[in-house]
């Protein structure tokens, strides 16, 4: 359920309001946090994780383990205020090498008897080079939260062209990022999920680790693949020295709904998140972890809800855990919630 408070709000304004532009009613006042000190200053007192959730991997530290999913900040406009709401990274994105509108509206829907979303939003962002500089202006801050890049490639491209596509966002982040994620599973660009072929996967994964110098580089993989495949991605991903892999996107499925079919039909294609992708995903993360040395870092994103499901992640094998949709419905101090969980947890354990 949606809690407390910010259940009234969403309730009687967000529910009833077109998804996408709540969105970006709720991410200005985000992005305003830093520019009121006082009010930023007592909202990141609040949220702040525990010194005890830290951990090192990939040689960055990250001051917890629980980050914002990429999605939710497109074009690296909020990072400063989302660190402030108590995410230990946040992972911007997906950003592609040209500007793009993205896919036409309505492109964003709420499942709410699912507690999920369906999206083909299609990359939408203003370009690499724009991101690029807002990276390097939010890097100046030394209060921010570690920073993710997840670069995808741009729709007027072609397959075929992909890697120098992937090659341009990548000079053009990676002096800025912390890590860079390479997005080769959303279900909303043409061609896109085609990339995950070991033959197509291969060449770009390499090319993107030599153009990002010392940056970690991980790929992220979508839930719909076969064991086999993800096997084999995973194999893939440490034996050209990735940094790591996240586990895992969106998916095309529609299983298992409580929102009534007719309704999920009308929304049309796209890809589902939220609650419903919480068993997938984790059988996702188990097989990775399985795959993978142990101090591979292997990043989990997929139906995180709760702090038990963070730390039901952590159970399985994942180095860090994302969320993002359980934003939207939880509110914006969601984080500080699963923050302050896992304070007395860590302390427990402790004793």
């Amino acid at each position: 359920m949606v809690r407390g408070g910010y259940a009234v709000v969403f309730r009687s304004v967000f529910a009833n309001m077109d998804p996408e532009r709540a969105h970006h009613i709720a991410f200005a006042v985000i992005k305003a946090l830093p520019l009121v000190p006082i009010v930023g200053g007592l909202v990141e007192r609040y949220s702040r994780p525990s010194a005890q959730d830290g951990v090192t991997t990939m040689g960055i530290h990250f001051p917890s383990r629980f980050g914002l999913a990429a999605g939710f900040d497109k074009d690296a406009r909020g990072i400063g205020g989302l660190g402030m709401l108590g995410f230990g990274h946040v992972e911007v994105g997906t950003i592609t090498a040209k500007p793009q509108p993205g896919n036409e509206r309505p492109r964003l829907f709420r499942l709410i008897p699912d507690r999920a979303l369906i999206n083909r939003m299609g990359f939408n962002n203003h370009g690499a080079a724009a991101a690029a500089r807002r990276l390097e202006r939010a890097r100046r801050n030394p209060g921010r939260p570690v920073i993710g890049v997840n670069i995808g490639k741009s729709r007027v491209v072609d397959v075929a062209d992909a890697v120098d596509d992937y090659l341009e966002s990548t000079r053009r982040l990676a002096p800025f990022a912390d890590y860079l994620a390479v997005n080769v599973s959303s279900p909303n660009t043409p061609g896109l999920r085609g990339l995950q072929e070991l033959d197509q996967l291969r060449p770009l994964l390499s090319a993107v680790r030599d153009a990002a110098g010392k940056v970690p580089v991980l790929v992220k993989i979508a839930p719909d693949l076969t064991d086999e495949q993800i096997d084999a991605i995973a194999g893939l991903a440490v034996s050209l020295g990735l940094a790591g892999v996240i586990a895992n996107n969106t998916t095309i499925s529609r299983s298992g709904l409580s929102t009534p079919s007719a309704d999920v039909s009308a929304m049309g294609a796209g890809g589902l998140s939220g609650a419903p992708l919480a068993a997938r995903s984790l059988e996702v993360l188990r097989r990775v972890r399985a795959a993978v040395p142990s101090d591979f870092c292997v990043i989990a994103v997929g139906g995180v809800t709760s702090e038990q499901d963070v730390q039901d992640r952590i159970d399985a094998g994942a180095t860090l855990v994302q969320g993002y949709t359980a934003f939207l419905y939880e509110g914006p101090t969601w984080a500080a919630r699963i923050n302050r969980l896992r304070r007395r947890r860590l302390r427990r354990a402790a004793r």
